[in-house]
């Protein structure tokens, strides 16, 4: 199956503007599965729950709705970063759409970076797959600072993931390395989805390095955007090739885990 990553720069609090693109790049790429970036419905800086409020949308929305009802007609899947709003809580939340409405699954972000923590809630969904049999896949999300801890990655690949979707507005210049060493450790593909541009909010600013990058199985870069442009990447991905976790006649990275070894 063939898999997308748009790379962009969302306008700061305009959702409007951003799903507009959003939703017409998803319209338009001839794609089984389209990864967007963290976020990016709103922007990426806040600096008060107040202000990720103004900008957040419950599940049961239009904004999901209507990209529900594209990745219906369209048969895609569709993965985005957004502000969820429940009840009285904020979420750095993803959405995995599945043209099966049932089967759509939210994400909350677990791992909250840097100012994060003032503006949204610690995620309650833990690290989950979605099996999608319709197509023989099993994805597994998880967001930005979530790649800094292995056991994301590997809870995901231990649940059965083929692929690890990661939407991000990452800012750092560590990542690209840990994410192949967990495409390799875990033998799943990786699909990252970061953006470009800048914010600034007061003194402060905040520039987003792209590198929009789908790993393979070995960690090995199938394909990369660039790292200041608004960019769209694809390549095939074969999802049973995964599942095979031996590499020689006596070793499996999953059957040779000894867990009561580990001190966690």
């Amino acid at each position: 199956m063939k898999i997308s990553i748009v790379q962009f720069e969302p306008v700061f609090k305009d959702k409007k503007i951003n799903f507009d693109r959003i939703f017409n790049y998803s319209k338009d790429i001839i794609s089984d599965i389209i990864v967007f970036p963290e976020l990016a419905l709103s922007g990426y800086y806040f600096l008060s729950r107040d202000e990720v409020s103004d900008m957040a949308e419950s599940i049961t929305g239009d904004f999901i709705k209507d990209l529900q009802e594209l990745s219906s007609s369209q048969n895609k899947i569709i993965v985005l970063g957004f502000p969820e709003k429940e009840k009285n809580n904020l979420y750095n939340s993803a959405a995995i759409i599945l043209p099966d409405k049932k089967k759509t699954s939210i994400y909350r972000k677990t791992h909250l970076f840097y100012k994060e923590r003032f503006c949204f809630d610690y995620g309650n969904t833990g690290f989950f797959v979605i099996d999608y049999p319709e197509w023989d896949i099993k994805i597994g999300p998880m967001i930005c600072y979530d790649w800094r801890f292995p056991e994301a990655a590997r809870s995901l690949a231990l649940q059965g993931a083929d692929l690890i979707v990661c939407p991000s507005n990452l800012v750092t210049n560590s990542w690209q390395n840990a994410l192949a060493t967990r495409a390799l450790e875990n033998n799943v593909y990786v699909a990252v989805a970061n953006r470009t541009g800048k914010e600034i909010r007061g003194e402060e600013e905040l520039v987003f390095n792209g590198d929009s990058t789908i790993y393979n199985y070995n960690g090995d870069i199938l394909c990369r955007a660039g790292k200041i442009n608004d960019e769209i990447i694809e390549t095939e991905i074969y999802p049973r090739e995964t599942r095979k976790k031996s590499f020689n006649q006596f070793n499996d990275i999953f059957s040779d885990r000894m867990p009561e070894m580990y001190k966690l």
